[in-house]
């Protein structure tokens, strides 16, 4: 299968960027099903955060189950119980 270079848009800095041939085939030979989002700027930007522990935006909630404060690192969305640290253990040992 032949590659063409093939231009994006970065989800995060709305730039326009080359996801090219090499890259393709890459993506491909390592079974990788969505062509990246980032243009490597955001990507290497993104990794160095991740890297260095980069800092979540912790969302503070009521534990479902016992009623105590809690943070999280997703914002809830209210369809699905959300549990403190404890009880999610619990809940997820009594599933086993």
């Amino acid at each position: 299968m032949a590659f063409q270079d093939k231009a994006l848009v970065c989800r995060d800095c709305g730039q326009e960027f080359v996801f090219t041939a090499g890259e393709q085939q890459f993506y491909v030979d390592h079974g990788f099903q969505n062509e990246p989002s980032r243009c490597p700027d955001c990507r290497r930007a993104r990794r160095a955060n991740q890297a260095a522990g980069g800092a979540r935006t912790m969302h503070e909630v009521v534990c479902s189950a016992c009623g105590q404060t809690c943070t999280v690192p997703f914002v809830p969305s209210g369809d699905r119980p959300v549990y403190c640290s404890e009880c999610f253990a619990t809940h997820r040992s009594a599933r086993r």
